[in-house]
C-alpha cells in the first residue's frame, strides 16, 4: 500500500505560528491609540426631531471624539418617528422637538415602561419669509388667520397684493404639533383649527429654505438654528397692542419671545450604562455645543 505525504507536526506548528503573525501586524496604526474591532464598540441609537438632528450629530462626534470605545447612530426623520423608534426599542434615545402626546406615554406604558424626558436645549420658531417682502412683524392672531386661510393675501397685513403661500412643516414633526397648538390655535385646548389645506408641506427644513428663497409670496417657520442669512425672520406679537419682538438667544432666555419651547430627548425607562453616561455629558459638557448651533443652553 502506498503511503500518503504528509508535513511534519513541527513544521505544520511553525505555519500556524506566521499565520499568526500575519494576523496580528493587520492592525490601524495612524492613531495614537489601538483601534477598537467594529464588533466591539458600544453603539448608541439615536433618532427623531429633523430640528435636533445637527445638534445631536454635533454632540455625537464630539463625544466619540473623547470616547473611542463608542458608536453613535443618528438619523432624523421627525419627532414622531424617533419616538414610535423609542417606543418599539428599535432605537436607545429619541430626539423630540415636542413632548410626547398622551396616546403615545400610554403606548409606552402598555409596552412595560414609563419614558424618561430630559431637556437638552431651548429653541424658537421663526417665522420666515422673502427678503423683498416688506412686512416686518406680524401678530399671534394675524399668523393663525394666516395659516387658517382667514387672510390669504399679503395687503391684508401690510403687505403687497399677492397671495400668500404657506409652507409648513410634515405632520410627523414636532415643529409641525407645536406651531399648531401655540401660534394656530394660541394654546386654546378647546380648539380645533387646522392647518389650511393650501398649506404646502415640507419634508425638511432645508425643503422651506429652498421655497422662501425662490417665492416673494411664501411664508414659512422654522427652528432658529436653520434660518439662512437670505431669509428674513418677522417679528412676532402677543396681541396688537404689543411690541414686535424678533427671535434670537436673548428673546429665548428672557422669555418675550412668544414662539419658543424646550427641545427634548427620551429614553425607555431610566437610561443606563453607556447612554447614561451619554447623556450626562449632553447635559453637561456637550452644552457648550448649543449655541454654536444657534440653540440656547437648558441653563
Amino acid at each position: 500500500m502506498k503511503a500518503t505525504s504528509r508535513l511534519p507536526h513541527w513544521l505544520c506548528a511553525l505555519l500556524v505560528l506566521a499565520l499568526a503573525g500575519l494576523c496580528a501586524a493587520c492592525v490601524d496604526r495612524s492613531g495614537d491609540s489601538p483601534m477598537v474591532p467594529p464588533g466591539n464598540a458600544k453603539t448608541i441609537e439615536n433618532k427623531g426631531s429633523d430640528t435636533l438632528v445637527n445638534l445631536a450629530l454635533a454632540w455625537a462626534e464630539a463625544y466619540m471624539a473623547e470616547h473611542t470605545d463608542v458608536r453613535i447612530s443618528v438619523t432624523g426623520g421627525g419627532s414622531g418617528t424617533g419616538i414610535a423608534a423609542m417606543i418599539n426599542g428599535t432605537v436607545d434615545i429619541a430626539n423630540a422637538s415636542r413632548a410626547m402626546s398622551a396616546e403615545e406615554l400610554q403606548t409606552a406604558r402598555s409596552n412595560g415602561f414609563d419614558p424618561i424626558e430630559f431637556t437638552v436645549a431651548r429653541d424658537a420658531i421663526a417665522v420666515v419669509v422673502h427678503p423683498d417682502n416688506p412686512v416686518v412683524g406680524l401678530t399671534l392672531q394675524q399668523i393663525s388667520a394666516i395659516y387658517t386661510g382667514a387672510i390669504s393675501n399679503w395687503r391684508q397685513v401690510g403687505g403687497e397684493d399677492r397671495p400668500i403661500v404657506l409652507l409648513s412643516r410634515e405632520s410627523n414633526s414636532g415643529t409641525y404639533s407645536y406651531f399648531l397648538e401655540h401660534a394656530i390655535r394660541l394654546d386654546d385646548s378647546k380648539s380645533h383649527l387646522l392647518f389650511s389645506p393650501d398649506t404646502l408641506l415640507m419634508p425638511s427644513s432645508e425643503g422651506i429654505s429652498a421655497e422662501i428663497r425662490q417665492n416673494p409670496n411664501a411664508i414659512g417657520y422654522d427652528g432658529l438654528g436653520y434660518v439662512t442669512h437670505d431669509q428674513k425672520m418677522l417679528g412676532i406679537a402677543v396681541d396688537a397692542t404689543s411690541p414686535y419682538v424678533f427671535p434670537s438667544v436673548a428673546t429665548v432666555n428672557d422669555g418675550t419671545y412668544p414662539i419658543a419651547r424646550a427641545l427634548y430627548v427620551y429614553t425607555a425607562g431610566q437610561p443606563t450604562g453607556q447612554v447614561k453616561d451619554y447623556l450626562d455629558w449632553v447635559l453637561g459638557p456637550g452644552q457648550a455645543i448649543v449655541p454654536t448651533l444657534g440653540f440656547v443652553p437648558t441653563e
